[in-house]
């Protein structure tokens, strides 16, 4: 296994976020989206890795940076994991950012799927989608967790309501499974929690410290994204 920790420079971003709102940075063969996809290809050859098994993450606007991804280089990820983050294309601007952030305005559910489809004009492999958001985010709101939700679901060809409604670790998990019967959409959305990474650190089977940004509310979204992208089996 090798991970990948793609860093941004300050000279291209003062607060050192990805530019996942910028034209420049949000679309396939350009930019940020491009010399990510340069790095992972690097990695996956210098370190033998199946290309088959290849997952991204983030958080806020790395998570928005992974919905860059996930639309622009579908063929690359067999999943994504995005964490208080944006949908695809929300915002071409930072005004047009800001408020998406805040939960204002963004594009309907047709421009949402829309520009997923006319980002890399795939036609075959979708990577599998899990969302994450604490619905006391002040950062980036809650309602773009749904918006990333209903952006993906019908090019996984899941529309309406959830297949599945289970409680984990005392947290609601909405699962959409497609017509073979695979969960390809899962959302975790974190009771009184605000903007960050879910963890559990405690217990014995902890993962992780708690900080800046690192949860503890109960509940390690990295072993479940892990389960979810079957690399715990």
């Amino acid at each position: 296994m090798a991970l990948l920790f793609p860093e941004q420079k300050r000279a291209n971003n003062a607060l050192g976020g990805f530019n996942w709102f910028r034209r420049s940075d949000s679309r396939r063969g350009c930019g940020e989206p491009l010399s990510i996809r340069q790095m992972i290809g690097q990695v996956v050859d210098d370190h033998a890795i199946d290309p088959s098994r290849v997952f991204i993450t983030g958080l806020s606007s790395g998570g928005a940076m992974t919905s860059v991804m996930l639309a622009t280089y579908p063929e690359v990820f067999a999943g994504g994991a995005i964490i208080a983050g944006l949908p695809y294309r929300s915002a071409d601007t930072l005004m047009e950012a800001i408020f998406r952030m805040k939960g204002y305005g963004g594009p309907s559910d047709l421009e949402l799927d829309a520009l997923v489809r006319g980002a890399s004009k795939s036609t075959g492999h979708w990577p599998t989608i899990s969302v994450w958001h604490g619905d006391s985010d002040m950062v980036v709101d809650s309602s773009n967790a749904d918006s990333i939700v209903r952006q993906w679901q019908k090019i996984h060809k899941v529309e309406g309501m959830p297949t599945q409604i289970a409680t984990v670790d005392g947290f609601p998990r909405r699962v959409w499974r497609n017509a073979g019967g695979r969960e390809v959409i899962e959302e975790f959305l974190i009771g009184s929690m605000g903007h960050g990474t879910p963890i559990r650190a405690g217990g014995d089977e902890g993962l992780g410290e708690e900080g800046k940004c690192m949860l503890e509310v109960g509940i390690s979204s990295t072993r479940h994204i892990a389960h979810f992208w079957g690399l715990t089996q």
